[in-house]
C-alpha cells in the first residue's frame, strides 16, 4: 500500500474537515475533482482511509475535564485490560505505548469529582496495576 505525497496532502485535508466536498478539496489541492475522488475511493478501497468520525468543538465541552491516563498492566493482562477499557465510555482512545506505562487512555469527562471516579474505575479494572494521570489544561491544535 503506497502512499503518495500528494495522497498525504489530500489525508491531511480530510483530517481538518473530512465532510469538505470534493469540489473543495480540489481547489485546496489545485487538482481536478475527478482526480480527487478517484484518489479518495482508492484510498478506501486500500483500506487507507479506514472511516470517518467526529470531532467534537471544544466549546461544545466547554468546562468538561480531558486528561491523559497512563495506565500500568501486569503481565498477560493487556488484552482483558483493553477490552473492559473498550467498554467504558469516557475513555475516547487508548494508545498502547512504549516507555514506563502500557498504556495511554484519553478521558473526558464533564468535572473534577467525575474524572476522580474514572480514574478509580480503571484502577480497580482487573490486570491494572496503577495509572497516573495528567490533566488537559488547552488543546493548541488537533489534526
Amino acid at each position: 500500500m503506497k502512499i503518495t505525497a500528494s495522497d498525504q496532502q489530500l489525508l491531511t485535508v480530510l483530517r481538518e474537515n473530512a465532510r469538505a466536498s470534493v469540489a473543495e478539496i480540489a481547489r485546496r489541492l489545485k487538482l481536478s475533482r475527478t482526480t480527487v475522488q478517484s484518489r479518495i475511493e482508492r484510498l478506501e478501497r486500500q483500506g487507507v482511509i479506514g472511516g470517518y468520525t467526529v470531532r467534537v468543538n471544544e466549546a461544545a465541552e466547554r468546562g468538561h475535564i480531558r486528561a491523559y491516563i497512563m495506565i500500568t498492566v501486569l503481565p498477560k493482562q493487556m488484552a482483558s485490560v483493553v477490552e473492559a477499557l473498550h467498554g467504558v465510555p469516557e475513555v475516547r482512545a487508548l494508545h498502547s505505548v512504549s516507555g514506563p506505562f502500557d498504556l495511554v487512555a484519553m478521558g473526558v469527562v464533564p468535572n473534577v469529582s467525575e474524572m476522580d471516579e474514572l480514574t478509580d474505575r480503571i484502577g480497580a479494572i482487573e490486570g491494572v496495576e496503577r495509572t497516573t494521570s495528567s490533566i488537559i489544561l488547552s488543546a493548541k491544535f488537533e489534526r
